[in-house]
């Protein structure tokens, strides 16, 4: 039998589970000593919400400037902020040329 999934390479087929590696003792999908330790971390952003994840980082308390509930995209507060009148410049620079347009046309 030909392995379809990299899980299926890890046990022998008819032994319902049993470790294939020599060096393991139970049956693992990963193996033991090259992978981080990947555990609960507590995500506190500056808005002052908290919030449950896992994480390969040192430590158990991870701090965000931003997250999902501050975020303008996210709740929908974001704005499109016309700096300087660029839009307005736009907008009269070329309905000038299109007047100028239209009037060469007639």
């Amino acid at each position: 039998m030909i392995a379809s999934r990299p899980s299926d390479a890890a046990v022998v087929p008819g032994l319902a589970g049993t470790p294939c590696r020599p060096d393991a003792t139970k049956w693992s999908p990963m193996k033991p000593g090259i992978h981080p330790d990947y555990h609960p971390v507590t995500v506190h952003c500056a808005c002052g919400h908290t919030f449950q994840t896992r994480s390969t980082i040192k430590g158990d308390m991870l701090r965000v400037e931003i997250c999902s509930n501050c975020h303008p995209f996210f709740t929908g507060k974001q704005k499109l902020i016309d700096t300087a009148g660029r839009v307005e410049r736009f907008t009269k620079k070329y309905a000038d040329a299109a007047a100028k347009a239209g009037a060469a046309k007639k």
